[in-house]
């Protein structure tokens, strides 16, 4: 009896929570203010993670810059030094555990405590299961999902002593739908966004409700890292779009943040129709690159 009780119960928050939803659709939220806090992104060195170090320089943060290119990470602070912020870059190899949690130490000891963690290096192979090679599939998780725990249990302490924070996982909508021969990075990004969704329920049950989370889903962005990608409907996305919704959802403390946001509707598609219907939806979208593919140069 109880438990049909506390089933109704949730009626009148569902609509509550929906209706207050569709306001704040309508109604821009204000954007906090990130001056001074130190914010340390990975993969700092190009890209994605580069061009979010320089917008977080215009906002007078301070930036710790990890990446394993030494040339490309020292190019991304100087740039942030001339835009007036202090930046401090380290050569971190985001596959390595130990590497993490020294070079964890060194900021600590040398800058402070993180207040903005941006878990931004990745890597992917574009091939099918047979040419994807053991290494490179290991390379795949150490880096897009492993690294995740490991900055987060080196910076996430001081950011739960504080009840003050915030930790923004760069994942993908490779994490949300499936894409023929990319299977370790679909798997690894899936997995990075479960790492999100689980790091944001856990805070609220701790009841850390000043240690915000945010999760990024783009699409393909014309980074090179997949070659000539291309999608009936679904465009090739700049880095500096995707940086600026990027940086608007942090901001704003935006949980899911999709690149485009028609995403949310496909993602939400799939959840929902049958099998033969994403078959289907697939065909439609067409969505093709360049890979390497075994199976099919052995059976030509």
């Amino acid at each position: 009896m109880y438990v049909v009780l506390e089933l109704l119960l949730l009626l009148p928050i569902l609509i509550y929570s929906t209706l207050e939803s569709f306001v704040k659709f309508f109604i821009p939220k204000k954007r906090k203010s990130v001056s001074g806090e130190i914010v340390l992104i990975t993969g700092a060195g190009h890209g994605i993670g580069r061009l979010t170090a320089y917008e977080f320089a215009k906002l007078k943060s301070k930036l710790v810059l990890w990446d394993i290119n030494k040339h490309g990470i020292e190019e991304t602070a100087a740039e942030c030094r001339k835009l007036g912020a202090r930046a401090h870059a380290y050569v971190v190899d985001c596959s390595n555990k130990e590497d993490i949690y020294n070079y964890a130490k060194k900021v600590k000891a040398e800058v402070g405590d993180v207040s903005i963690l941006v878990n931004n290096a990745g890597v992917v192979y574009t091939a099918d299961l047979f040419s994807t090679q053991d290494p490179q599939i290991e390379k795949t998780f150490e880096v897009n999902v492993l690294a995740h725990f490991w900055t987060t249990k080196a910076f996430l302490p001081a950011m739960m002593k504080n009840n003050h924070g915030h930790i923004v996982t760069v994942a993908s909508a490779a994490g949300h739908t499936v894409v023929p021969f990319l299977l370790a990075y679909c798997s690894s990004k899936f997995a990075a966004v479960g790492f999100h969704r689980a790091l944001t329920a856990e805070m609220d049950a701790l009841e850390k409700n000043g240690i915000k989370t945010s999760c990024l889903c783009p699409n393909f962005i014309n980074t090179g890292f997949i070659k000539n990608p291309n999608s009936r409907f679904l465009p090739t996305l700049e880095p500096e779009e995707v940086v600026n919704k990027l940086m608007k959802g942090i901001l704003t403390e935006q949980k899911m943040i999709f690149v485009p946001s028609s995403l949310s509707v496909i993602t939400l598609l799939e959840r929902i129709f049958p099998e033969r219907f994403q078959k289907a939806l697939r065909r439609i979208f067409n969505i093709k690159f360049d890979a390497v593919i075994a199976f099919k140069n052995k059976t030509q």
